[in-house]
């Protein structure tokens, strides 16, 4: 255990790659500028995994109340995303009233982001088989069942102890970057054309 991957912490957990024919070595560098300049950067992603409302801020306001952090964990994958690099121009926490994203900040080929205040290379284990999905459908699973298949990103809670399980999923993964969200923690992105 680490200080962030600890018991009763909260996780996003989400594989990660090149993205918009952009290397994840450039994003990284990218997003640590944007938090520099602006005091914070945004993390595009899609799929429905994560949804903003559903998901991901109904997660962010359990562990909020709790007066603790919200930690997105990193595992680096190979990754073919080749979409086109289209920057978001506004964002959005509701999906209804809408704001003009700032000069600093890009958000390219994604239709959500994470909103983050931080961003670090680390080597640490994300114990998959402790963890469980605090909030939506799957509610209560084991995340190393939740993240079976195609699965590549989920809200998890540390748990005290790993659940034994003779399944052959996976039980730990590798960790390489972590950021730490702020509110609104996920937000809506579109463009004006």
């Amino acid at each position: 255990m680490t200080a962030i991957i600890k018991p009763g912490a909260g996780v996003l957990f989400m594989k990660v790659g090149t993205h918009a024919n952009e290397d994840l070595d450039s994003i990284i560098a990218r997003k640590t500028k944007e938090i520099e300049d602006a005091g914070y950067g945004m993390w595009g992603y899609g799929g429905n995994t994560c949804h903003p409302r559903s998901m991901v801020q109904p997660f962010a306001e359990i562990f909020e109340q709790r007066g603790q952090p919200i930690h997105l964990v990193m595992e680096k994958m190979t990754s073919r995303h080749f979409a086109e690099q289209l920057r978001a121009d506004e964002y959005s926490a509701d999906n209804l009233n809408w704001t003009e994203i700032p000069p600093d900040i890009r958000v390219l080929g994604s239709r959500f982001a994470l909103v983050i205040k931080s961003l670090e290379k680390c080597e640490m284990l994300l114990p998959l088989n402790q963890t469980r999905v605090p909030v939506g459908r799957s509610m209560g699973r084991i995340g190393s069942r939740y993240l079976r298949g195609q699965a590549d990103k989920a809200c998890l809670e540390v748990l005290d102890h790993p659940e034994v399980v003779n399944d052959g999923d996976r039980k730990e993964v590798g960790i390489s970057l972590v950021a730490e969200l702020m509110p609104p923690y996920a937000v809506f992105l579109r463009n004006k054309t």
